[in-house]
């Protein structure tokens, strides 16, 4: 579609994990009419990783040298060694045992794990089952992860919810009082400028 190539250049993004539209239920089905039927290896249980998927490191890995949110792509399974290899950019890391729990799919991720990644396409899923992260500044940034197409797809109702509530989560630190009070206690007392 659009000349997009669905496993490098298209990034679905959704706000929460869970539900019908939420991250885990999206990979499995995106799974199934991406890389459909090959053979894979379980991870924690789950969802297989196939030779062809689209995956995401979960947390830093100093000594493979792969970071929370690197996106890369399944290119071997070996089941009888409990191996898998993965490539991230031009780099081939082999994956065993505990490991593999690391990396999870990453046909379509949530708004806020694709903080500060760009993608040529994204899809944005916004429903009313996202209620509670349906914010302006959320959809901002889902937008602003796509460099030459954006497509929003779900719910008018839920679109404009998110348009219309930019109440961000108030923090209540008592900063600017503590500023106000600090600026009272540096100012010169009279007589007391330097010469």
């Amino acid at each position: 579609m659009f000349g997009f190539d669905p496993l490098r250049e298209i990034q679905v993004l959704t706000p929460m994990h869970r539900g019908e539209a939420g991250t885990e239920s999206l990979n499995r089905g995106l799974q199934e009419v991406l890389n459909p039927g090959r053979t894979g290896m379980e991870r924690r249980g789950r969802t297989e990783l196939r030779v062809g998927d689209k995956v995401m490191q979960s947390r830093n890995d100093y000594d493979r040298d792969v970071f929370n949110g690197d996106v890369g792509e399944v290119v071997a399974v070996d089941v009888a060694s409990g191996k898998l290899e993965a490539r991230f950019d031009d780099r081939r890391i082999i994956y065993e045992g505990e490991a593999i729990g690391d990396l999870e799919l990453a046909y379509a991720m949530s708004i806020h794990k694709s903080q500060g990644s760009e993608y040529p396409a994204v899809v944005i899923t916004l429903l009313p089952q996202h209620f509670v992260l349906l914010r302006r500044n959320l959809l901002y940034t889902a937008i602003t992860r796509g460099k030459r197409l954006v497509v929003l797809v779900g719910s008018e109702r839920a679109i404009r919810r998110a348009v219309e509530t930019c109440d961000t989560d108030r923090r209540y630190t008592r900063l600017a009082d503590r500023l106000r009070e600090s600026l009272k206690r540096c100012t010169l007392r009279p007589g007391s400028a330097s010469r």
